[in-house]
């Protein structure tokens, strides 16, 4: 089997529209690959007729585009695999995904697609990050299905070209920034899982930012690591208000 062909990188800043060919894409998709692409789970009877599945690919294949694209352009003595993961995981969280997917107009297709039944809790899907985001990952599995590899991830580093910068110039760890700011008071951050939701291959998790047993924040995202992030973001806020 070849080895996937890097995508070809995105020259100067981002256009307005990156998205422009990974929305092209999505519209010259069959209808028969498209319909499940914006089905929620709880509009169909069965749950292998809504967008999971094509979530669960998409992820893979969003990582795969994002970590080829980065990997030549980055010097190997100063971004090592643990700076790598670090960048890469910013640059495709649920709130990356999110934009991304507004910028899609994933919000209207979804209300769009929605059947008249569930019109009252629409507005709440489609606010959502975790449906948002799992969308786009749809998105990302359908076309990859029907397009191919080098088509997708070409379109797909284009359109998560302006959040792969951000990751890039300006690298989010809150977390090392709140406990930063214990440490000078002698403090220890933890972070408890209180809730977990969704299925094993779409889970949301929520953490507490929690110091000597009480508890600054808390914080939801797709993975630990993510809700983790949110959390000591929203910590440091409070305690700069405080301040």
């Amino acid at each position: 089997m070849s080895k996937p062909t890097a995508p070809t990188p995105v020259a100067g800043p981002p256009s307005e529209d990156s998205a422009a060919a990974l929305r092209e894409l999505l519209e010259r998709l069959d209808a028969e690959s498209a319909a499940p692409v914006f089905r929620h789970s709880s509009w169909t009877a069965k749950r292998s007729e809504s967008y999971e599945r094509l979530a669960f690919l998409g992820d893979s294949v969003l990582s795969l585009a994002v970590s080829t694209h980065l990997f030549p352009r980055l010097d190997p003595d100063r971004y090592g695999p643990g700076r790598l993961t670090k960048i890469r995981a910013q640059a495709v969280s649920g709130r990356s995904c999110r934009v991304v997917a507004e910028r899609l107009g994933v919000p209207e297709r979804l209300r769009e697609a929605a059947p008249a039944n569930a019109a009252a809790g629409v507005d709440a899907l489609v606010s959502t990050e975790r449906v948002l985001a799992s969308v786009i990952e749809a998105v990302i599995g359908a076309i990859y299905l029907q397009f191919g590899y080098e088509a997708t991830a070409t379109a797909v580093v284009e359109a998560f070209a302006p959040q792969i910068e951000e990751a890039l110039e300006r690298p989010v760890d809150f977390k090392s920034a709140l406990q930063e700011r214990l440490a000078r008071r002698g403090d220890i951050v933890e972070y408890p899982v209180v809730g977990e939701q969704g299925p094993p291959h779409d889970r949301t998790f929520t953490v507490s930012a929690t110091v000597r047993g009480q508890e600054l924040a808390r914080g939801v995202g797709r993975s630990k690591k993510d809700a983790e992030q949110e959390a000591a973001q929203l910590a440091l806020d409070a305690i700069e208000t405080e301040s």
